[in-house]
């Protein structure tokens, strides 16, 4: 057994119920944790080392994930479902803790969700529409949740003003000397930059309610019942935190229902496919039933162009730093990241009134 099984192995029974590990299997997907399937006694569980460097605060990250998925399960088992496959569920270390730590790292584990897949792009018609719909009523069966409770696990995620600061300091410092090669851009967000402050104003002021937001809504991030097709679990809670319901929306949008690659060098393949929009705004609103608000319903479309638009600066703003951040295979992609974030900001304003409309079909 190479040394990595036996650091796997030895957190892994550290968790209640495995005294030892029959099968290990590295799990791809994600970008930050690593993930492995273990197999012990018959019985799959997941997992995870967290990677302390990005979540600085690992205690109010775990303590955020147990009171939420046991708040889930509670309402699950209230309307009669399985908790187990409708909700994450933490197993806990043998010791009676949520997260087990030792000198190779910060462990947790989570009961597998059997005969389910998660899909990294949608493979059949109607699979947009589970992912909205398993979003949805995560956001409806927390409604009565105090998000306020929850802990920042990353400062500032979707604080947009504060984004556009950034912006301006990458612009003012031009580290990687590159403000002449994106003049165009540059004058494109500048020009949003009271348009930037149009949700978190109203977080603050109540006029749209603070709320358990996932912050993550991509496809891959909901579980698919193999036999049914229908969308089961919402996984990868690292980032839920208090914000609004606009931000879970408008993220999905922005990645789900674009026509063209995130980093699609031609413009004119650019836009937002009204016929996607649809599709999410079906499901997610159908499941979020008379929870949501009038004024959130007002800046729902605000919500899926304030994401786009945040997520364009922030592909700006890396561009101007000399990459820091986000990871690039090429010169410049960045650059064609913002550029495809303003096409599709251009575009869903343009065509407002076909959004909206789409909107109101599933509201009346």
């Amino acid at each position: 057994m190479e040394m990595n099984e036996q650091i796997i192995t030895k957190a892994s029974t550290r968790f209640s119920g495995i005294d030892s590990v029959d099968e290990i299997e590295q799990i791809p997907n994600g970008h930050i944790n690593l993930t492995y399937r273990i197999r012990s006694d018959g019985r799959d569980y997941i997992l995870q080392r967290i990677n302390t460097d990005i979540f600085k605060n690992p205690d109010g990250l775990m303590n955020n994930i147990f009171s939420v998925t046991e708040f889930l399960r509670s309402k699950v088992i209230e309307s009669g479902g399985d908790p187990e496959r409708e909700t994450l569920t933490l197993v806990k270390t043998k010791k009676g803790e949520i997260a087990h730590n030792d000198e190779s790292g910060l462990y947790r584990m989570y009961l597998f969700i059997t005969d389910s897949t998660c899909y990294n792009k949608a493979e059949r018609a109607g699979m947009f529409g589970e992912s909205a719909k398993a979003f949805g009523r995560f956001q409806n069966l927390l409604t009565e949740f105090d998000a306020t409770t929850l802990s920042e696990t990353i400062k500032d995620f979707h604080n947009t003003p504060v984004r556009f600061s950034n912006f301006l300091k990458a612009l003012e410092n031009d580290k990687a000397g590159r403000k002449a090669l994106c003049e165009k851009e540059i004058e494109f967000y500048l020009s949003k930059k009271d348009y930037c402050s149009l949700i978190t104003d109203r977080l603050a002021d109540g006029r749209i309610p603070t709320r358990v937001t996932h912050n993550d809504t991509k496809l891959n991030n909901v579980m698919i019942d193999n036999e049914s097709g229908k969308g089961i679990c919402v996984i990868d809670l690292d980032t839920v935190m208090p914000g609004s319901m606009l931000y879970d929306f408008g993220d999905s949008i922005r990645f789900g229902a674009s026509s063209a690659a995130e980093d699609e060098k031609d413009l004119d393949k650019v836009y937002c496919v009204p016929e996607l929009y649809d599709e999410y705004t079906a499901g997610f609103l159908s499941e979020m039933k008379d929870t949501v608000t009038e004024e959130e319903l007002k800046h729902l479309h605000d919500g899926a162009i304030m994401m786009t638009l945040e997520c364009g600066m922030r592909f700006l703003t890396d561009y101007l730093d000399g990459d820091t951040y986000f990871r690039t295979h090429y010169e410049g992609q960045n650059l064609d990241r913002a550029r495809t974030q303003m096409k599709l900001v251009m575009d869903m304003e343009a065509r407002r009134p076909i959004f909206e409309a789409i909107i109101s079909k599933y509201t009346k």
